[in-house]
């Protein structure tokens, strides 16, 4: 593939599963993700990954190496490999659109995990 195109915010604003994956290169890979009311990617870490994360609706916060950031739309961050992170939307009505690029990547192209419950019986 030579390339990705995509309106990003438009992908992301309709976006509704909890992870796809839309683009995935040999060094990076970009994906969608939604996160209903209340609901976080659990805490992890990626130790060999660095992660970039973009807000495009909903409010949280992402905790990285025990410190804390307010998110909501606009908002970026920053998750070098190695660090411990969790990303949680502290609304309770509201969704939380976010899209985050991975370097490198980190789930086999083509993932769509439907819910959070998805990705916990599959292997990434």
């Amino acid at each position: 593939m030579p390339g990705y195109n995509v309106n990003i915010e438009e992908a992301t604003l309709k976006n509704e599963y909890f992870r796809q994956v839309l683009f995935t290169g040999p060094k990076s890979q970009l994906v969608l993700m939604a996160l209903r009311p209340g609901e976080d990617i659990g805490k992890e870490t990626h130790p060999d990954t660095d992660q970039f994360i973009r807000v495009e609706a909903g409010e949280g916060k992402a905790v990285i190496g025990g410190q804390e950031f307010s998110l909501h739309d606009g908002s970026a961050v920053v998750i070098p490999a190695g660090s411990e992170h969790n990303v949680i939307n502290t609304s309770n009505s509201q969704m939380f659109k976010l899209y985050t690029v991975y370097t490198p990547p980190e789930h086999p192209h083509g993932t769509i995990h439907r819910t959070k419950a998805d990705d916990e019986h599959h292997d990434h």
